[in-house]
């Protein structure tokens, strides 16, 4: 074979090569949804709740977005923790901006993962106890007072009093747009509750022992159906409930306040999850700056982002770059020491796994008292006992 035919059968050797791993790449992502390998940069941030401003300018000191707010990462994957609703002005804006990043990011070959927490679980829900006023002020139009008086038209003359109160301009639109086929109920009921990328857990409250040995898959699948064909089950009961359940993955707070003699119990998460470390949002870090817990097996990445909210927090952002871990502010760069050593799969670890083992022992009932589902309904509490003590394990069956 003459030389210059032999360099034209390599190079269309390589060319098959790389497509043949680029297809068996997309194979194993589509194969496994919330597992990702192999990715070179994760940038992840914590709770929004509305403080839009902020969050845009920590995108762009992190240089996931550019001076246009529009998509700079590359092949990045950012990760948003949820609760970008609720506390604050412009939830509104910032679940369209991430909407839009969504579609920008996959077309520059990278990924936006946003992840639902515990904030937009309870609006789906129809509690409306943490909504600012702004918020429903962002949904309000021409035809909001109208749409307001047909409302009070059907209740009885002595509720309407109370219920304009409880009713501001805007509510029942917002009401409509968080439904089962609202523009942000459809697109939000879609969303993950965690996933995992190069061996990290990602998730909005926690993992707990009772739920680690579902996995991601079964995870998001569960709270998936709970939010659309179990709906209405969900809103009769949510204490039973994965996606609303003390120790459920968005409201679950152990990781970030059980006693260092939890290290053991957190081995056991990451073994079921296969995973080495786990980032979270949802408890606001006590130093205000990212932190981590049990040797770096645990990060907590919620800053207190919305001043409303927590006055003296602040907008940060968790970058993970070849394995290295650092926190990012607007005024500086701080190295955070994330644990390093491999998990192990799901399959190994789960016979024999107990999956009734729960935190509640070690957890004052103090803790956990913010974590109660009331569903609202134009500010009527729906009637369900809230007060029962959850049994050690309430897991549902998978069907």
């Amino acid at each position: 074979m003459h030389p210059s035919n032999r360099q034209w059968v390599r190079f269309w050797i390589r060319v098959v090569a790389v497509l043949l791993l680029a297809l068996a790449a997309t194979v194993a992502r589509a194969a496994s949804s919330c597992e990702w390998e192999g990715v070179e940069r994760v940038v992840a941030v914590g709770d929004v709740h509305g403080a839009y401003d902020r969050y845009v300018e920590m995108l762009t000191v992190a240089g996931v977005i550019d001076a246009n707010g529009r998509w700079a990462g590359g092949s990045t994957h950012f990760v948003q923790l949820g609760d970008v609703v609720d506390r604050g002005p412009d939830s509104r804006k910032a679940l369209d901006f991430l909407r839009r990043l969504e579609r920008e990011a996959q077309s520059a070959g990278g990924r936006v993962h946003v992840l639902l927490g515990n904030h937009e679980v309870a609006r789906m829900l129809g509690d409306l106890r943490l909504t600012a006023l702004a918020e429903y002020e962002a949904f309000a139009a021409s035809g909001s007072e109208a749409l307001r008086e047909r409302f009070l038209q059907t209740l009885k003359p002595a509720e309407r009093d109370e219920a304009l109160k409880q009713t501001p301009l805007g509510q029942i639109e917002m009401r409509q747009a968080f439904g089962r086929d609202g523009e942000y109920g459809k697109w939000l009921r879609q969303l993950p509750v965690t996933v995992k990328i190069n061996g990290i857990v990602f998730v909005h409250g926690g993992i707990s022992p009772a739920v680690a040995p579902l996995g991601c898959s079964a995870i998001n699948d569960q709270v998936r159906r709970e939010l659309t064909s179990d709906l209405d089950k969900t809103r009769t009961a949510p204490l039973a409930s994965l996606a609303a359940r003390v120790d459920g993955p968005l409201w679950y707070r152990g990781l970030a306040q059980e006693p260092d003699a939890f290290a053991p119990q957190v081995t056991e998460i990451l073994s079921k999850m296969g995973a080495r470390a786990i980032v979270i949002g949802h408890t606001v870090s006590t130093t205000g700056r990212i932190g981590t817990r049990f040797d770096g097996r645990v990060v907590q990445i919620d800053t207190g982002m919305q001043p409303a909210y927590v006055p003296n927090g602040r907008a940060s952002a968790l970058e993970i770059r070849r394995g290295e871990a650092t926190a990012i502010y607007v005024d500086r760069r701080e190295p955070v020491a994330i644990a390093k050593g491999a998990g192990v799969s799901d399959e190994e670890d789960l016979v024999g796994a107990d999956p009734c083992v729960g935190p509640r022992a070690s957890v004052t009932s103090r803790r956990w008292a913010d974590t109660l589902v009331r569903p609202y309904f134009f500010g009527v509490a729906a009637p369900f006992d809230t007060t029962r003590t959850l049994a050690a394990c309430i897991v549902p069956p998978m069907s």
